[in-house]
């Protein structure tokens, strides 16, 4: 991945003025990240697939909840997690909760909250320190869960502010508890 040798500082406006032209671009803490590479999870099929799958379990383990219930998120929606230094990023999959669901109005540009799930999904233009910094930035915002899927390896990391990340494979299962109430996943069906 290319990144930005010079860390450029930006406000969320200048960053939603940037143009649309097949850069993934990410603020964290303010400072603009570039991935010119990016157009590499657009072609990548097992990128594409996995992300597909993830919304699908998700979306289904969502229809089954009652009472007020979040929304999930697909297709790297910028998501504003800070309000005094911004950080704005595209996340692959996200979870959010009914509150802030409800404090999006339709046509927004960018969700402006934290959301309780973000899924990364590794495309082969990422780079470990990317992946990393995106990670850290989640936790530190208190994004409740994250998870890193792995399409290569069909694994999938999960991390949590609170405990040591934990790893599995195809031959386990992949909960949520307590953030996603009664979600439970077989990892191997992310990657079918």
């Amino acid at each position: 991945m290319s990144i930005a040798e010079i860390p450029r500082k930006m406000t969320a406006e200048e960053f939603l003025a940037l143009p649309d032209d097949g850069v993934e671009r990410w603020l964290i803490r303010g400072e603009l990240r570039e991935n010119a590479e990016s157009d590499m999870n657009r072609r990548n099929p097992d990128h594409s697939r996995t992300m597909f799958n993830v919304s699908r379990i998700i979306g289904s383990w969502l229809a089954k909840q009652t009472g007020a219930r979040g929304t999930a998120y697909t297709g790297d929606v910028s998501f504003k997690l800070r309000r005094d230094s911004v950080s704005l990023v595209g996340i692959d999959v996200a979870y959010v909760s009914p509150e802030l669901r409800a404090t999006t109005p339709k046509g927004s540009k960018v969700v402006d909250g934290v959301p309780i799930l973000a899924v990364e999904i590794l495309s082969p233009s990422d780079t470990h320190s990317d992946v990393t910094e995106k990670v850290q930035e989640y936790l530190d915002v208190g994004v409740a869960l994250v998870w890193v899927i792995d399409p290569d390896f069909e694994t999938v990391g999960v991390y949590r502010p609170d405990a040591e990340p934990a790893f599995f494979n195809k031959q386990q299962e992949l909960t949520g508890e307590p953030h996603l109430p009664g979600f439970r996943a077989r990892v191997a069906d992310l990657f079918e």
